[in-house]
């Protein structure tokens, strides 16, 4: 039966369907010409591997040899036996792997992000990463959680890619239809160098690193990985041992990347005994009049302790230095008029501002706001069709940004505690559902100001387009009346200077 749904899955993918109807549809992507060919690619900055060499790849077999020509032979045998189903598959995988497979973490955060429901006695269970198909399953991918699962996927396919690039371009053996003019591949053809096969290295860098974070998807995740590697084959663009020299570095990489994944203290994001200690410390700064669940009944704060989780392009320190200012007081004059702001808005709320704030609303069943602007980055790479190397450059630049995002955002709003308006005023009317950690900032906002920032940077001919939907992004927070102003506006200002460390990253990481 699961993997019945998984292949429904696949096809909704293909058609350009999301899963989930509360969020947008992903576009059809066709396979297009890759012509730039990064010949320096494999010198690029990884992040968790020292260089595009640490990993050793042995020496394929020369195009002309003996053993390779069988291979060729196997592979005309593959081709001309596969069937119309497989030929669809090679031209859905050879559309941009990258892409691909971010499509697919996109639609398990949407499937994941269902708070879990109370219990009779009123407590609420947590997901189990060790039992994850049992209710409430793991993970419950939240915005902090996406963030962190969209980065920790793009930087495992980039880290995968410079070290594919460099043995490319040291053992040189192109693709077969290059060394036999009789294959005629069903998508584009090219002249990178086809030894190891990069979509052998994205299926398995990929599909493990998300098995890691979706335990429970681990069979649907491995037939997706088998059949990208296997639609290689049927599109004539690799040979057996292409395939078999990426998935083994794709295993690696993504090896290297879970371990540092087990030791970023996410396992320590949901401490709630450690909630009452943040209150007392907030409380001892001043702060008296703190958030609580409006969840009836009460649930426990999501991922208090996020802020301590690793970032990618800054230290903590950097990050405490960078904390936003205090919010207005409670009570005073600059509250006043935030709060009475959000009391006309729920009474006079026009029908624009009602579809902006549904719009932006990724809440519960969507892939969050993170997903949101993932999303958005394959659409401009899809547009500039960049060839894969570069593709997994800017998802790792803008979905680290995003993570580090998410964490600086949560620093400040657990240093604070501030209190949402419906806390204040229980006569405002929201558009949205009332997130349950505290209100300043936005999240919304500093993802959408951290990844706008590196957009527009890395698409600078999209950069008025991209400020306008963080903006927007922003005060559609206001629009829900699940923010007040100043959360909306200092979060997004907070969040264009999370983006700007990404940027100086960008700048000196080769790929300029």
């Amino acid at each position: 039966m699961q993997h019945t749904l998984r292949n429904l899955l696949l096809l909704a993918l293909l058609l350009g369907f999301n899963q989930c109807d509360k969020t947008p549809a992903n576009a059809v992507l066709e396979p297009y010409d890759e012509t730039s060919l990064e010949n320096n690619g494999g010198a690029w900055k990884t992040y968790v591997l020292a260089n595009g060499s640490e990993l050793s790849v042995a020496a394929p077999e020369a195009a002309g040899s003996a053993t390779y020509s069988a291979e060729l032979a196997d592979l005309k045998n593959k081709m001309a036996a596969a069937t119309g189903e497989q030929k669809d598959a090679a031209r859905f995988w050879g559309s941009n792997a990258v892409l691909r497979w971010h499509e697919i973490a996109r639609e398990l955060a949407a499937e994941y992000n269902a708070a879990p429901k109370s219990n009779p006695d009123g407590t609420y269970s947590a997901p189990d990463a060790n039992n994850p198909t049992a209710y409430p399953r793991f993970p419950f991918a939240n915005p902090p959680y996406a963030a962190r699962a969209l980065a920790l996927l793009a930087v495992a396919q980039y880290d995968a890619l410079v070290t594919t690039w460099n043995y490319k371009f040291q053992y040189n053996r192109l693709a077969p239809y290059k060394n036999d003019a009789s294959i005629q591949p069903l998508i584009p053809a090219n002249d990178l160098p086809s030894y190891p096969s990069e979509d052998a290295v994205i299926a398995y860098a990929s599909s493990e690193v998300l098995k890691f974070l979706f335990p429970g998807e681990k069979e649907f995740l491995s037939g997706r990985a088998e059949e990208h590697t296997e639609s290689r084959l049927w599109a004539g663009a690799n040979v057996q041992s292409d395939l078999d020299a990426g998935e083994a570095l794709g295993k690696l990489v993504a090896e290297r990347i879970i371990a540092y994944a087990k030791a970023d203290k996410m396992g320590m994001a949901n401490n709630q005994p450690g909630v009452a200690q943040l209150r007392a410390d907030a409380t001892a700064r001043g702060i008296t009049t703190q958030w609580t669940s409006l969840d009836l009944p009460a649930r426990p704060p999501m991922l208090p302790f996020f802020f301590n989780v690793k970032t990618w392009n800054f230290d903590q320190a950097t990050m405490i230095a960078n904390r936003p200012a205090p919010p207005p007081a409670v009570g005073s004059a600059e509250f006043e008029t935030a709060i009475n702001e959000l009391r006309d808005m729920s009474k006079n709320r026009t029908r624009e501002q009602f579809r902006i704030a549904s719009f932006w609303a990724d809440g519960t069943g969507t892939y969050t706001p993170p997903g949101h602007w993932n999303r958005k980055a394959a659409e401009l790479i899809y547009d500039k069709q960049l060839n894969e190397l570069r593709s997994a450059r800017v998802m790792a630049l803008v979905n680290t940004a995003m993570h580090d995002a998410g964490v600086a955002c949560w620093d400040t709003k657990y240093f604070y505690l501030y209190p949402r308006p419906t806390e204040m005023d229980r006569t405002i009317e929201t558009s949205t559902g009332i997130p349950n950690f505290p209100a300043y900032t936005s999240g919304h906002s500093t993802f959408s100001g951290a990844g706008a920032e590196v957009l527009s940077y890395l698409f600078p001919d999209k950069s008025a387009e991209l400020q306008n939907m963080a903006k927007e992004a922003s005060e559609s927070r206001i629009y829900g009346c699940i923010h007040y102003r100043f959360d909306s506006e200092v979060g997004l200002t907070s969040g264009k200077q999370v983006g700007q460390y990404a940027v100086q990253r960008a700048q000196t990481d080769g790929g300029e």
